[in-house]
């Protein structure tokens, strides 16, 4: 629908609750019960600091004023940041937008310095994260839910821009 005419831009404080909402649709749109997602939702809410802290990178992809998705890149140390968030919206899933999303993160950690991403995926965004050359190295407990383990991916990246 909006496949040439959109943008991607550094999210501000004032889309701090258009991105918790979606975050939370996007999730729900596994079919996760209603007593998993309210457990989840501390976890996918975000917050101003968060968005104007130095130490996160949130950019959000929206054509004119429609909110198609947005990462969260969280630095670790020197050389490594964490995907803290990639959603899409339900609406747009399976256009592309979360590949070309996941190119930026990925893009603007190269631009950082980093040399690895680190991903704590949900178990139904795995297969997506492998196909964008992320690799398994473990799983890690669940924030949110005890008893729940994640996958564990990274990704290697390059030294220069990904096309």
């Amino acid at each position: 629908m909006f496949a040439n005419s959109f943008e991607i831009r550094k999210a501000r404080s004032d889309d701090v609750p258009e991105l918790c909402q979606l975050a939370f649709c996007s999730k729900a749109y596994w079919g996760y019960s209603h007593d998993f997602m309210e457990a989840c939702r501390p976890e996918l809410t975000y917050t101003s600091a968060q968005i104007n802290h130095p130490q996160y990178h949130f950019y959000l992809a929206e054509a004119k004023t429609v909110l198609i998705g947005f990462y969260g890149l969280e630095q670790c140390s020197v050389h490594q940041m964490e995907l803290l968030a990639l959603f899409v919206s339900p609406f747009f899933m399976g256009q592309g937008y979360g590949r070309i999303l996941i190119d930026h993160a990925q893009n603007q950690a190269i631009a950082c310095g980093i040399k690895t991403l680190l991903i704590q995926s949900d178990p139904n965004a795995e297969a997506f994260y492998l196909a964008v050359r992320a690799r398994r190295i473990g799983q890690q407990e669940s924030d949110s839910i005890p008893g729940r383990y994640l996958p564990l991916l990274t990704i290697d990246l390059p030294k220069s821009i990904i096309d």
